[in-house]
């Protein structure tokens, strides 16, 4: 369905540029609403509202309809689940399908039977955390559609990772690792296994989504391989060209390192998951274009060609307040080498 008209709330920083990036090319008619503090490519609409003021929304918006709105900023870092609600009750009738991008964490901790498929239980935390909001908002969807028949779907991603990451402790901070020549730190016995996707591949998965009638009131989750903490560093070695210094980290230890992880937080035992994307497959027809060597192959060769390799202070995302720090990483390695 190109030349839809599409809104994205996001749209400029890492998972909606993407998205944007892919519509474009498409051929779709796209608008994006941030705050501002990015503007996005040639030939995109911006609109400046903040989600946490509702009002600065709907003056925005008003008198405005779309054949599909993309949600990919709706994090409780950004506005909260009541906030959404009352997004919802605006757009309920102005807009074709409403596309809101959920995450793994909407899962309840603790299900060891592997693949999570999307009808085990969500998470019922607190909707200020993380995988609490995104739960919270999945029930709030499903309730406005048995009352009023509004048209969503949902997309559980997981790691998520590619050109633009925003959260610089994984693939960035590997990168400079090996680059430099510095020990990895692997907990847990590099066992942890998660599943990683590549976000243009999400942002296909999105636009499948949100165009297939079969999506409407559906959940699903998109990635791709799910490997071990081990098999990540090693692959990501690999492309790199450097035979990584494994040290792995006792779990007494573990207790009493200090913030910033020194290393990437999905290799945390809490968060050992793997997801099934059958779902994904057979009502959309989706299928990853990379799997995990190639997608980090593809991200290193950006990472190289923008110079990032020269980095010389460590990537700090405002609203994910994640990054690394080499220096507490060589003092944990001096311990645990002494």
């Amino acid at each position: 369905m190109s030349g839809a008209r599409a809104l994205v709330l996001g749209g400029t920083v890492f998972i909606g540029r993407h998205l944007v990036e892919y519509l474009l090319a498409r051929g779709d008619e796209v608008t994006v609403l941030n705050r501002g503090g990015n503007a996005p490519p040639a030939g995109v609409e911006q609109l400046i509202a903040d989600r946490k003021d509702h009002a600065s929304m709907i003056k925005v918006l008003a008198d405005r309809e779309w054949d599909v709105v993309y949600d990919v900023s709706a994090s409780q870092q950004v506005t909260s689940a009541e906030q959404i609600a009352a997004l919802v009750d605006f757009l309920d009738g102005r807009c074709g399908m409403y596309l809101f991008v959920s995450s793994i964490a909407a899962y309840r901790i603790g299900n060891g039977a592997f693949p999570w498929t999307e009808t085990l239980p969500t998470s019922r935390s607190r909707p200020t955390r993380y995988g609490g909001h995104k739960a919270t908002v999945e029930r709030q969807l499903a309730e406005r559609r048995e009352q009023t028949g509004f048209r969503y779907t949902v997309v559980r991603p997981a790691a998520v990772y590619g050109p633009h990451n925003n959260i610089p402790d994984g693939e960035m901070a590997m990168f400079l690792r090996l680059l430099q020549r510095r020990p990895v730190l692997l907990p847990h016995d590099g066992l942890v296994s998660f599943p990683y996707g590549h976000a243009a591949d999400l942002a296909r998965a999105m636009v499948l989504a949100a165009e297939q009638p079969r999506a409407v009131g559906e959940i699903f989750n998109i990635t791709a391989d799910s490997v071990t903490a081990s098999h990540y560093v090693k692959t990501i070695g690999a492309i790199v060209g450097v035979e990584p210094d494994i040290v792995m980290v006792p779990d007494a230890v573990l207790e009493q390192i200090e913030s910033p992880l020194p290393f990437n937080h999905r290799f945390q035992k809490i968060l050992h998951s793997m997801l099934s994307i059958d779902k994904a497959r057979r009502l959309l027809g989706f299928e990853p274009e990379f799997d995990f060597a190639a997608g980090h192959q593809q991200t290193y060769e950006w990472f190289m060609a923008n110079g990032h390799d020269r980095m010389q202070a460590p990537m700090n995302d405002p609203l994910w307040n994640m990054s690394w720090d080499f220096d507490i990483e060589t003092r944990v390695i001096e311990q645990l080498r002494s």
